[in-house]
């Protein structure tokens, strides 16, 4: 089993341990991009960060600074015990296609009404994400599609051995 001892945070980061549960909601003017096929397909400073403790944020993006042409809706649902029902993506340029590589909720639960529409991506899915001109490494594991920047350290859940803390 993987250790989960916190790592202590440097000037300027956030350690995922000090984030809250149930979960946070919040907005961010750092820009957030999201690239697949050679297309940008979304690009805001609008963004909300979801924070959970031992969670890398997820970005959500609103749908006006996606490019929706790129994305149709799945018949893959899941179910948060927090924010509610989500529903899926795919995303497709030309002939490059990831399958429900993106998620939103239609109708977050009550504390997550702010999530509504907007867009959230699996990183590791996608040719690359940036947070600011920082390029995201993916939250291991692809379950929870946390980005992870110089500015998080864990440990983090997600990967194998991690799954009980």
């Amino acid at each position: 089993m993987r250790s989960m001892r916190r790592i202590p945070p440097g000037p300027g980061q956030e350690s995922v341990w000090d984030y809250p549960r149930p979960p946070r909601v919040e907005p961010t003017s750092r820009r957030v991009r999201v690239l697949f096929g050679g297309v940008m397909i979304a690009d805001t400073r609008r963004a909300l960060r979801v924070l959970e403790t031992s969670h890398p944020p997820t970005y959500y993006i609103p749908p006006e600074d996606v490019r929706m042409e790129y994305l149709t809706p799945t018949v893959r649902q899941s179910f948060c015990e927090f924010k509610g029902m989500a529903g899926y993506y795919t995303v497709q340029v030309g002939e490059k296609r990831a399958e429900n590589a993106a998620w939103f909720y239609a109708r977050p639960s009550p504390g997550y009404e702010a999530l509504a529409g907007y867009i959230a991506f699996y990183p590791s899915r996608m040719d690359a994400c940036y947070v600011d001109d920082e390029p995201v490494v993916a939250q291991e594991g692809d379950f929870y599609g946390g980005w992870i920047t110089s500015d998080i350290v864990g440990p983090f859940k997600g990967g194998p051995g991690t799954w009980g803390w």
